[in-house]
């Protein structure tokens, strides 16, 4: 499970890979659709998990109000 940051528009966005920096280079050479408009991305916070089910389950809280407050301590000043 991971987080990243574009700090030129201000946004988060939260995933999960069993290989984040991977991810990150893939976000940031915009292999991915959805955030290649908000390029460069910054990696802010990744948290390992067991399994897929438990990293989904880590992603749909980081993706709810609660876990959006607690990510953003993580986003640089």
């Amino acid at each position: 499970m991971y987080v990243i940051y574009s700090k030129t528009h201000n946004r988060i966005y939260i995933g999960l890979s069993n290989n984040p920096k991977r991810r990150l280079y893939e976000h940031n050479t915009g292999c991915v659709k959805p955030t290649k408009p908000y390029k460069p991305w910054f990696l802010i916070y990744s948290e390992f998990c067991g399994s897929r089910p438990q990293a989904r389950e880590k992603e749909k809280y980081y993706k709810s109000g609660c876990g959006r407050e607690f990510v953003k301590q993580f986003i640089p000043r």
